[in-house]
């Protein structure tokens, strides 16, 4: 818009100007001819400066063509003082064309040739002319000048809002971006979560299938195939058909309570070295190897994961000398030391060499129990001298 002002207003201003000197150079016996010759300069100048109109995004060439513009327009007033009508036009192009702070410069420059027109009657050969010609000027210079001056912070302030509002539309924007990240992270979680949620469970459930019904189903077996050697000893069929027949009870109860999360039936009414004293007794009684179960320290309360995976590490252990050892006795000792329990469990059977025997399920199950805890596993073994497992748990409050 300010464009077409610039480039439709000056013309119609000098015309104006232009056509009225006219008449009034004639009615003072004067030609109009020089005017009318600066008119055309002024014309022909602001005309150049059109036609090219990415000149005005060149502050050094607008500053030039201005430079001249109020040259032209000082020697027009000087000459006839109704050309100051001409300033508005000027002030028009100072704040279009100059930068800041030539354009303070230049609206004063316009502003005084404005007070000059005006006060052109003025005697200044005198000191109240010359005060009242200053005095003309001042009151154009100051207002347009302190104009231009509150313009240009009404430009800052706007140029900081359009800042701001591009920042806040950027920020917007990457919080948006933030947002759809976040939430196609969140389901990628959520997926990973279920996923290992559906993983641990079935971990789980495969530890507590081995821990119950493998090693109930191992136990079983081995009481029917001596109830098969028994010959015709029928007391001692007898009593391996009803030790498998317990086994199998025992086996039904513990898978149930495995599938339903609960503690094994050995916790559920009795303290761990309770517990591991039961499972002893019942493991001896069905292999016919003594067992001797010890605790050491001050018995304290282990949280309830802790004492069924170590619960478990002596079942398993148990199910793997009944398997592999042909031990003759063994040794059960559960340690409550300051910081951690630990349970020992040896043999004095055949042993094996734990760097050439890759582990069965049944130890990995164990050691992800412990491990899962913040606790250790330790296998010690040799052919000959038997097999020692040593696992240990942090006590309630403490870390390993």
């Amino acid at each position: 818009m300010d464009g077409v002002v610039l480039r439709v207003v000056p013309y119609a201003l000098l015309a104006v100007l232009a056509v009225a000197t006219v008449p009034i150079r004639w009615a003072d016996g004067r030609s109009p001819v020089a005017d009318l010759v600066l008119c055309a300069l002024v014309a022909g100048w602001l005309h150049v400066v059109n036609r090219h109109p990415a000149w005005w995004e060149r502050p050094r060439v607008m500053a030039v063509f201005f430079a001249v513009l109020v040259v032209l327009l000082a020697v027009l007033v000087i000459r006839a003082p109704w050309f100051g009508f001409f300033t508005p036009a000027a002030y028009l192009y100072a704040f279009r064309v100059l930068p800041w702070p030539w354009q303070l410069a230049g609206v004063g420059a316009v502003a005084v040739l404005a007070g000059t027109a005006q006060a052109y009657a003025v005697d200044r050969s005198t000191h109240l002319g010359l005060f009242t010609y200053v005095a003309v000027v001042a009151a154009n210079v100051i207002p347009l000048c302190a104009f231009a001056w509150y313009a240009r912070r009404g430009d800052l302030r706007n140029e900081e809002r359009v800042r701001a509002l591009d920042e806040a539309r950027e920020a917007n924007r990457r919080l948006e971006e933030s947002l759809v990240e976040n939430a196609a992270l969140h389901e990628q979680l959520v997926v990973q979560a279920r996923n290992a949620g559906v993983h641990d469970e079935r971990q789980r459930m495969a530890r507590e299938i081995h821990d119950t019904l493998a090693q109930g189903l191992t136990g079983i077996i081995s009481q029917l195939r001596a109830a098969e050697h028994a010959g015709d000893d029928a007391a001692s069929r007898t009593r391996h058909l009803a030790a498998a027949t317990g086994l199998a009870r025992e086996s039904l109860t513990e898978a149930r309570r495995s599938v339903d999360a609960l503690r094994p039936e050995p916790l559920r009414t009795a303290r761990l070295e309770e517990a591991l004293a039961s499972v002893a007794d019942r493991w001896s009684a069905l292999h016919d190897v003594p067992v001797q179960v010890t605790t050491t320290g001050t018995a304290r309360p282990l949280r309830p994961e802790a004492e069924v995976a170590l619960l478990r590490a002596a079942q398993e252990a148990l199910s793997n000398v009944a398997k592999h050892a042909l031990a003759s006795r063994v040794g059960v000792t559960l340690s409550y030391l300051d910081y951690e329990v630990a349970l020992d469990v040896r043999d004095d059977g055949g042993g094996f060499d734990p760097g050439a025997t890759s582990s069965g399920f049944g130890l990995v199950a164990m050691r992800q129990r412990i491990e899962g805890l913040s606790g250790t596993l330790q296998i010690e073994s040799e052919p000959g001298a038997g097999t020692g497992l040593s696992a240990r748990v942090p006590v309630a409050g403490c870390s390993s």
